[in-house]
C-alpha cells in the first residue's frame, strides 16, 4: 500500500503531489488506470502540543504536593 501526500491547488481544485516520493508513484499510474484512496486530513501539531500541555498543566495544578502533614506542623516536628 502506497502513502500519498497531496496538496489541494487552490485556483484549479487539483490535487497535487506534495513529495517526491508522492510523485514517483503518480508517474507510476497509467492514465485511464483507476485507484482506490482514503483521504484523511493531517492533524494540526501545534494544537495537538498545546492541547497536551493543558494536559500536564492541570495534572500538575490539581496533584497533591504535600502528604498529610502541612507545612506548618513539618516545621513545628522539625524544630
Amino acid at each position: 500500500m502506497a502513502y500519498l501526500q497531496l496538496v489541494k491547488q487552490t485556483s484549479s481544485g487539483l490535487l497535487l503531489p506534495a513529495t517526491p516520493e508522492s510523485g514517483d508513484f503518480l508517474r507510476s499510474v497509467k492514465i485511464g488506470e483507476w485507484i482506490h484512496a482514503d483521504f484523511k486530513r493531517v492533524r494540526n501539531y501545534a494544537f495537538h502540543k498545546r492541547f497536551f500541555k493543558l494536559l500536564q498543566l492541570g495534572f500538575d495544578y490539581w496533584t497533591p504536593t504535600g502528604g498529610t502533614v502541612t507545612s506548618r506542623e513539618q516545621k513545628l516536628i522539625s524544630g
